[in-house]
């Protein structure tokens, strides 16, 4: 067994190449069966967020995965490269640890991203990609992440994505009771930011979404109505904040839909949060005036508040971790013998039944008993002890103490003085 993590991150690559690389919902299945088929794994998870793309694989040819990841985005391995963290074993077990414990993500201690992980497993489960390998390490890693959270102050003082939005909004307008705000998409982050910015009671709130159904059922929650994304156009001038998160490969709000909604606005401020890996808001919109745009990137600032009462508490979950992944890496060394615990038991039942053969031919010609059972004793017992007393004989110089050693621990031996 050999388990490789790799991926990017939001400490190691910026929005712009983290968003070449995320995995839609409708793509991920597609995705780990090119993963398996082509060769690259034998098992393998991929996990996509806004701020990570990571995969998790059970694969003897690390390189050859990564050529995949590289491969399946239109790109040469060498472009990804200076982006990348690679890690195996113990140290993916360690990392995957982290991830789900909250102590890897720009908010220290944020609970989504276990919720997350979760869904990426489910979606390995359902491909058909998900092996024994990453089943025990997934079932470990969830398993350690909530002793985290239950045994830590991990969480204390959390500041999250949703917090960080509406405490911008309010650096921009004095009261959100007065703005209208519109939440694009309709997945768990909008909740979570719609929720927040709901408390606030703003004057309208509207939620616009692929599937009216869908949008009806978040806006029924927070007392909003709900329309279409083609509504879009004629809507956004309507409103003075919008919040956008969708999986949508392409923008949603280009330019030119923007500079429309400011004229018709009279030029009064913008403020749009755009959490959504690929962007939703094409990068041109920044440059437009009374347009104030934040990235998951920008928010990183604000949700940095409350970080030293947090810090302590990774102390306490890395000694949590470390015991952890001490465990595992155990688990799966054990589970690398096991291919020679079966050939050394395929060895001696062949031993075994060779010599059983013969006892019962020596019964069958009237042999006695006793000198049978002698025989079937002795043929048994010379050849256990042959195969370790001949490489006893033959090995030499500074590997015999070594080997003599490890006769004594099998055999549990204690040579007279």
């Amino acid at each position: 067994m050999q388990l490789f993590t790799f991926g990017i991150n939001h400490q190691t690559a910026p929005l712009s190449v983290r968003e070449r690389f995320a995995f839609s919902v409708e793509a991920m299945e597609p995705a780990l069966h090119n993963l398996v088929e082509h060769g690259a794994a034998k098992e393998a998870t991929i996990l996509s967020t806004c701020n990570r793309t990571e995969v998790y694989c059970n694969t003897h040819e690390p390189a050859q995965a990564i050529n995949w990841l590289a491969g399946y985005r239109q790109m040469e391995a060498s472009e990804i490269e200076p982006y990348l963290y690679t890690l195996q074993r113990e140290q993916a077990v360690k990392h995957a640890f982290r991830v789900a414990s909250g102590l890897d993500s720009m908010v220290l201690g944020e609970p989504q991203i276990l919720g997350q992980m979760k869904q990426a497993v489910r979606y390995a489960e359902q491909a058909g990609t998900l092996g024994f390998l990453l089943h025990k390490l997934f079932q470990r890693t969830f398993s350690v992440a909530k002793d985290v959270r239950t045994q830590t102050e991990i969480g204390a003082n959390l500041i999250s994505m949703a917090a960080a939005a509406v405490r911008l909004a309010e650096r921009i307008f004095p009261s959100i009771a007065e703005q209208r705000v519109l939440f694009i998409g309709a997945g768990e982050m909008i909740e979570l930011n719609a929720v927040h910015f709901a408390a606030r009671k703003p004057m309208l709130i509207t939620v616009a979404n692929r599937t009216l159904e869908r949008a009806q059922l978040l806006a029924r929650r927070i007392n909003g109505h709900a329309i279409t994304l083609n509504e879009l156009p004629e809507q956004l001038a309507q409103h003075d904040i919008i919040v956008t998160c969708t999986a949508s490969p392409l923008p949603i709000l280009g330019k030119g839909m923007v500079e429309r909604a400011l004229k018709a606005r009279k030029h009064r401020p913008l403020f749009i949060v755009d959490l959504a890996v690929p962007r939703d808001v094409e990068e041109e919109v920044a440059e437009l005036d009374d347009v104030f745009l934040y990235t998951v990137d920008d928010l990183s600032e604000v949700v940095r508040d409350g970080l030293d009462a947090r810090q302590g508490a990774v102390k306490e979950a890395d000694v949590i971790i470390d015991s952890g992944v001490a465990d595992f890496v155990h688990w799966m060394e054990s589970r690398e013998a096991v291919p020679t615990i079966l050939a050394l038991r395929n060895h001696a039942e062949r031993h075994r039944r060779h010599e059983v053969e013969k006892a019962l031919r020596l019964l069958a010609r009237g042999e006695e008993t006793e000198k049978v059972l002698e025989a079937l004793s002795n043929g048994l017992t010379n050849k256990f002890l042959h195969a370790p007393t001949h490489a006893l004989n033959q090995v030499q110089g500074s590997e015999r103490e070594a080997f003599l050693d490890v006769v004594h621990r099998i055999y549990n031996l204690h040579t007279p003085e």
